[in-house]
């Protein structure tokens, strides 16, 4: 069979009669593995079975971070943070390392590179949308055409093939392979791995640790990392909470010998047929391919969910279902005929962890001190590497290294439903292959229990849009309108009806429901210490209102925040839908870490929100009050409580479409009361709804920017233009100001800017290329149409020397590039500066 030669007392080398070289670790020493050890051999693969065994090392008593998990996720993490000097790494194992989602999975080392093959023509948009964004990162992926599809893979049969996607570097690897050497790295740099060491409790500290139970003792850890796979929701369980992860059955299939495989000189790059639904790649000499079935017939192991995981659960499989499958099985004989003459040998059907939309669930989780996930990975072995770094980077800088919160655990929260998880689980796994649209929506699970006050009055009036669990209108329609969701590259059917909702705001007056927002109140004698130290800006006095940001240490920015002084030592503070439980964890951090006495309500669900708009809104609210709602009785930034229509509320006059407005914030069960009290009163006003879509159009044209676009943990405040936001001089010492005071000193090499585009049926919506003489030279952040200039407009970075105005670039469209220009902002001033001007003008 070979040689062993022991490398020491949990290592051996098992050396092959081909030379080839197989690392593997000992459960108790290197004597007792090989007597233990099953040996399986196929050709010139020697795979050992590890053998069940105690954990046969001294459990440590202390850790900085204990992972939890052995799988590839658990193990990168392991790896990168002991190779970044952590010291007291340990990652615990309830069976042994790869057990799990990691070992099945469909993948030895080999990099033939792979092609996502467009057979339609909105396929190919969808190509050209995606290449749009990558031009600006530095991917190598490129756009080729049917001949060149024809050279990589030989094998297809070309007759629906127009485009394909090709990345040179892809390929796949097998993951016991990558686990154990990154296992060994761990090692290597200190990290202690034990196993079998199931976690049987764990308990907080009050001063923010915890005691990690396993049945070989207990290990107290500076932080704990949930990266347990289709455990994960078990773990959690333990700490409270319902982490909305769920096992998919994925099957994929192996052929035997395809002698037209066997007789190429090159292995075949992975194919990934989009409208069939499917991947594919050489194995050895045969093929392996493996389907997203649709949602009708894919199964979800939904029992886990209610009932946990089977004890003893591990490398175990579930049964397999051809029958489930054969409609992408003949999809994958027409493009690839020499499967119809293949024989299968192996049917694999193994759990995959999905989230409710199929993202992983990475960083620290809001409600639980140092708890972290690494979790909802339907793709483990592709993200455990940069994963494992983000992570480790994140954990030893105290900030995220990059801005990710479309993975942010926080996303999920109390409306996070089984019901809910389940059919989302469903609708993202046969959503594997569809278009990926702008703006798109995605319908199951809908509406959660998160739901505004007014959802019933406007559900079927308005196109709907899911923010946050929650139901907001993106647009409304009119009888005669094109309505429902008709996504596309292109403009479609919501272009008329928001430049309707446009017009009036700009002109007349319209509502919207806001009530997704995110909102705190913070109380306390310490409550100004503390927002002085999270808040770039300077607090609002009582009564006022601002527009404040929460930076990270190395001056990027966390947040933004709109702050108001309620009362004296009251904070209302509000924040934007995605980011609320984001926000919510790094303000909790603070007051921990700094000792503050203060107490931070969430009432985002207990409070409605409505937004009134446009210069004839002051008179419908001056009908519904005896409060004085003009200019010099209700000041632009201040805030008072109020009765409207005999409802007490809480209104705060601020501009955030740029017109005449105000945010009016009362209990969710009077929210339907006062928006029929105000589609009442502004009748003769001819007062409507509007939606989001309109709102952002808006705020475009008059220059505001946008957290999440225009400003990010990937930007600092004085690159986007935040300079009159950011105080620099005050006397507190805000988190990130330092860091800013070095980036003044050493100036910026980008900065935010304001482009005008000429297109034809096609708007920019953000994260698209820019060009200049050929080169790329930067990105944009957002875009949209402006209606009222009737010109579409962008915000986007660009090198300082490109950023005077007038300045030509070119911003990449759907393969096409249009011309740009760099112009002066705003495009459409704001009403407050209307009215000032307008004043000023009087004066003269």
């Amino acid at each position: 069979m070979g040689t062993f030669k022991p490398i020491g007392i949990n290592t051996v080398i098992i050396k092959m009669t081909d030379s080839a070289e197989i690392i593997r670790e000992c459960a108790v020493c290197v004597t007792a593995w090989i007597c233990a050890a099953e040996c399986m051999c196929d050709g010139s693969v020697l795979r050992l079975r590890d053998p069940p065994g105690v954990l046969g090392k001294r459990l440590k008593d202390s850790a900085e971070t204990v992972v939890i998990g052995g799988g590839c996720v658990g193990v990168s993490l392991a790896y990168h943070l002991a190779k970044a000097g952590q010291k007291d790494v340990v990652l615990l194992e309830k069976s042994e390392l790869t057990a799990g989602s990691t070992w099945h999975a469909a993948v030895g080392f080999h990099q033939p590179g792979s092609i996502r093959l467009a057979s339609t023509p909105v396929r190919v948009d969808e190509l050209k949308y995606q290449m749009t964004r990558t031009h600006w990162h530095p991917t190598p992926q490129f756009l080729i055409g049917p001949e060149k599809i024809q050279q990589l893979f030989p094998l297809l049969n070309m007759d629906k093939v127009l485009a394909g996607l090709y990345n040179p570097g892809d390929g796949h690897i097998d993951p016991y392979s990558l686990t154990m050497a990154l296992a060994a790295g761990a090692r290597m740099y200190g990290a202690q791995i034990y196993y079998p060491a199931p976690v049987t409790g764990l308990t907080p500290t009050a001063d923010g640790r915890w005691d990690v139970q396993t049945p070989h003792g207990t290990i107290r850890a500076n932080r704990i990392v949930n990266a347990t796979g289709f455990w994960a929701r078990e773990l959690g369980q333990m700490i409270g909470f319902q982490h909305p992860t769920i096992p998919v059955h994925h099957q994929y299939v192996v052929t035997a010998t395809v002698p037209e495989v066997k007789a190429l000189k090159t292995e075949l790059p992975v194919i990934r047929d989009l409208e069939g639904s499917y991947y594919l790649r050489q194995e050895r000499d045969g093929l392996l391919f493996g389907p997203y079935e649709k949602e009708e017939k894919m199964k979800l192991q939904d029992s886990w969910v209610r009932d946990g995981v089977p004890p003893g659960f591990g490398k175990e499989l579930f049964e397999s279902d051809l029958d489930r499958i054969m409609d992408h099985v003949e999809r994958a004989m027409e493009m690839v005929p020499v499967l119809k003459n293949a024989d299968i040998i192996n049917i694999v059907s193994g759990p995959i962890t999905y989230t409710p939309d199929l993202l992983p669930m990475i960083g620290p989780h809001q409600g639980a001190r140092n708890y972290w996930t690494a979790i909802g990975f339907g793709y483990g072995i592709i993200h455990s590497g940069g994963v494992g770094r983000f992570l480790s980077d994140w954990i030893m800088s105290g900030e995220p290294p990059y801005d990710l919160i479309e993975c942010d655990p926080n996303r999920y929260a109390h409306w996070t439903s089984v019901p809910y998880l389940c059919a989302k689980a469903r609708e993202s796994y046969g959503f594997n292959n569809v278009v990926g649209y702008p703006k798109e929506e995605r319908f199951a699970g809908r509406p959660t229990d998160r739901v505004s006050g007014v959802y019933e009055l406007l559900k079927d009036r308005c196109s709907m849009g899911f923010h946050a669990g929650w139901e907001q209108p993106h647009y409304c329609h009119k009888p005669g309108d094109n309505t429902g969701y008709k996504p596309s590259f292109r403009r479609t059917n919501w272009f008329g009806p928001v430049g309707r909702e446009c017009k009036l705001v700009m002109e007349g007056v319209g509502v919207i429901d806001l009530s997704p927002f995110g909102k705190f109140i913070v109380k306390g004698e310490d409550s100004h210490r503390l927002l002085d130290r999270l808040f770039a800006n300077t607090l609002p006095k009582v009564g006022q209102t601002n527009i404040s940001h929460m930076l990270t240490p190395r001056g990027r920015v966390y947040a933004e925040v709109t702050v108001t002084q309620t009362a004296p030592g009251e904070f209302l503070l509000i924040t934007g839908s995605g980011s609320e439980l984001h926000d919510l964890r790094w303000i909790e951090r603070e007051v921990c870490d700094g000792g503050y006495h203060v107490s931070v309500s969430n009432v985002t669900d207990e409070i409605g929100v409505l937004g009134i708009a446009g210069p004839k809104s002051r008179m419908v609210l001056q009908k519904l009050t005896d409060e004085d709602m003009s200019d010099t009785g209700f000041r632009f930034l201040h805030c008072r409580s109020m009765q409207l229509a005999g409802v007490p509320l809480r209104a705060i006059r601020i501009s955030y479409t740029g017109e005449l407005g105000w945010e009016l914030y009362m209990d969710m069960q009077n929210m339907s009361t006062v928006y029929q009290a105000l589609m009442e009163a502004g009748r003769d006003e001819n007062i409507d709804n509007f939606g989001t879509y309109a709102m952002s159009s808006l705020r475009l044209e008059k220059g505001f920017r946008a957290w999440g676009a225009e400003m990010n943990c990937d930007t600092n405040p004085l690159e986007a233009g935040l300079d009159y936001f950011i105080k620099l001089n005050k006397p507190a010492e805000f988190v990130g100001k330092q860091a800013l005071l070095e980036i003044k000193a050493q100036g910026l090499s980008r900065r935010l800017v304001f482009l005008t585009l000429h297109t034809d049926d096609i708007d920019p919506e953000g994260n698209e290329t820019v060009w200049h003489n050929g080169e790329v030279v930067g990105n944009t952040t957002s875009g949209s149409y402006s209606y009222s200039t009737q010109q579409s407009l962008a915000f986007a970075y660009l090198p300082l020397h490109l950023t005077h105005v007038g300045q030509k670039v070119e911003v990449e469209l759907l393969g096409q590039k249009h011309p740009a220009t760099v112009t002066q902002e705003p495009l459409v001033l704001t009403e407050p500066t209307r009215t000032r001007l307008q004043k000023k003008k009087r004066s003269v």
